[in-house]
């Protein structure tokens, strides 16, 4: 990657290259792929809340098929890299997408293992170290590209999840998605979404998901991913000196969809006026009290 932005899953697709130029980004992000043609949530799928928004979309989908004969070589005409968001409802199919999306063009896999996991009563995957460590393993079996292993925020041990996933054989972390929430419209006294409760994100969470990269960063030896309200160079920095190695720009692309880009300028001119070197100098650089939050290695 030539720098730490990357949008985050959901957020993108191909229709941002009329907007921007995806050779400046530090790397490609889809739109997390099933394997068969999914419809996705009935709306309202996204509601505005206070610094945030609400979105129930459902995971909606082409399939692997299309993705491969059609996003694939699409993105093959820039030059970042391209890393494919991948869900499934069983370990087994996490396993099988990987494989079949393994393909010349993509360079990395994003295992959306914070969505529903039909094996443990609807529980995402990421709400247990064993489940993760398992739907993990059996997906780095079936592929030999890197794997980003997508974290839940509504995980009571979110650092424990992701050394879970560290042991499993994942070469990354995506801390983190969205948080479990729900609105109400006073007028109409119905969920302010169809699917009543859905994903809370926007610079409401930021100082949520910031925590939970700090405190990953103090367990993990492998890169982590900061996701989470970013709007901001200053809030890219926030996330690089807990601990992440790069960021996922998300919400905010909604809101300014050119965002990424001045976000990559505002980076290279806060590293100049710093006299600083290389970006990844600010990675965990955080002036703490240096407590130990190591805590002790999970055994599975």
């Amino acid at each position: 990657m030539k720098n730490p932005i990357m949008p985050a899953s959901g957020t993108f697709a191909e229709e941002m290259a009329e907007i921007i130029d995806l050779n400046t980004l530090g790397a490609l992000v889809t739109k997390s792929v099933t394997k068969s043609p999914r419809m996705g949530n009935k709306g309202p799928r996204m509601a505005e809340t206070t610094a945030g928004m609400i979105n129930a979309v459902g995971i909606q989908s082409k399939g692997a098929d299309a993705l491969c004969k059609n996003s694939v070589p699409f993105y093959a005409q820039f030059a970042s890299p391209l890393i494919v968001s991948i869900s499934a409802d069983t370990a087994e199919d996490f396993a099988a997408l990987a494989a079949q999306v393994s393909v010349p063009g993509v360079d990395a896999l994003e295992v959306n293992i914070s969505c529903p996991n039909l094996e443990d009563d609807g529980r995402s995957y990421a709400m247990d170290p064993h489940q993760t460590h398992r739907v993990i393993s059996l997906v780095r079996k079936s592929t030999s590209l890197p794997i980003f292993a997508k974290l839940t925020p509504n995980a009571n041990a979110v650092a424990d999840i992701g050394l879970a996933a560290e042991h499993a054989g994942a070469d990354a972390l995506v801390v983190a998605n969205t948080l479990l929430a729900m609105s109400i419209n006073i007028s109409t006294r119905r969920p302010s979404v169809g699917n009543v409760m859905g994903g809370l994100s926007g610079p409401c969470i930021k100082p949520v998901i910031v925590r939970m990269v700090y405190q990953t960063y103090k367990k993990v030896n492998i890169p982590i991913i900061g996701c989470g309200g970013i709007c901001s160079v200053e809030d890219v920095i926030e996330y690089m000196l807990a601990g992440a190695s790069a960021v996922q720009i998300g919400t905010y692309n909604f809101v300014n969809p050119t965002g990424m880009a001045q976000i990559i300028q505002d980076l290279e001119e806060y590293a100049i006026k710093n006299g600083i070197s290389k970006i990844t100098d600010l990675v965990g650089a955080v002036q703490d009290d240096s407590r130990d939050f190591t805590g002790e290695a999970l055994a599975f």
